[in-house]
Parts: C-alpha cells; sequence; structure tokens
C-alpha cells in the first residue's frame, strides 16, 4: 500500500509541474525602469514540454525591436530564456531567470555584464 501511495504522490507532483509549465504559455507585459530609461515589454511565451519559445518585444529610447526568444526552459515554476540585443552591431546576451506565480513572473534580467535587473512580467488578460 505504501509504494502505492508513494507513486500516487510522484504522479501529482509530476502533473503539477506540467501543469505550471503550461501555465507560462500566452501573452505577458512589463515595463520597468533601466540605466536607458523606461523599458516597456510584451513577451508572447510558447510552450512544449519543457521547452520555451516565443518572441520579445521591447520598446526602449523610441525603438521597437522584435526578436526570437532562444534557450528556453520551463521546469516546474521556472522559467528561463535568452534575448539577443543587436547594440551597435554586437550581439550582447540578455538572459532571464525567473519564477512564475499565478499570473506573475518575477525575473531577474542580466544584460551582458553591463547591468541585473528585477522585473515583473504580468499576463495579459484577454
Amino acid at each position: 500500500m505504501t509504494g502505492r501511495l508513494i507513486t500516487a504522490a510522484a504522479l501529482v507532483l509530476g502533473l503539477a509541474g506540467a501543469a505550471a509549465a503550461g501555465d507560462v504559455a500566452g501573452t505577458w507585459t512589463a515595463e520597468f525602469d533601466s540605466q536607458i530609461g523606461v523599458q516597456k515589454y510584451t513577451y508572447v511565451f510558447k510552450v512544449d514540454g519543457e521547452t520555451l519559445t516565443g518572441t520579445a518585444t521591447g520598446e526602449r529610447m523610441g525603438d521597437t525591436v522584435e526578436v526570437e526568444i532562444t534557450d528556453g526552459k520551463v521546469v516546474g515554476d521556472k522559467v528561463t530564456f535568452t534575448e539577443m540585443l543587436d547594440f551597435q552591431g554586437q550581439q550582447i546576451p540578455i538572459t532571464y531567470t525567473g519564477t512564475i506565480a499565478g499570473d506573475e513572473i518575477k525575473f531577474t534580467r542580466n544584460v551582458g555584464e553591463f547591468a541585473t535587473e528585477e522585473i515583473v512580467a504580468k499576463r495579459k488578460k484577454d
């Protein structure tokens, strides 16, 4: 009986992790102040298993740029991905590490070796 209980508990926990990963899919927005001023972002996330793909569209300094998300993963409530910034022809990785909680993702955003920012993305409601 104990073996069945452990197996059932493991199954429930596994399904809970899968449900959290699926909860990331959709459109999220963030607005935050940075070293270069206020930035507004829209993230469109797609999830297949633990693989995260999609786009990040940023508005900064009067420009709007959309890039593909790379190296994306969702494991349980943890979300990670990279956005490549083209700065004067040089590619700078912006890496995100976050935790999803309901309709918010709290991210740590590392802009190359230049800056680290704490931001919150919120699920866009239809």
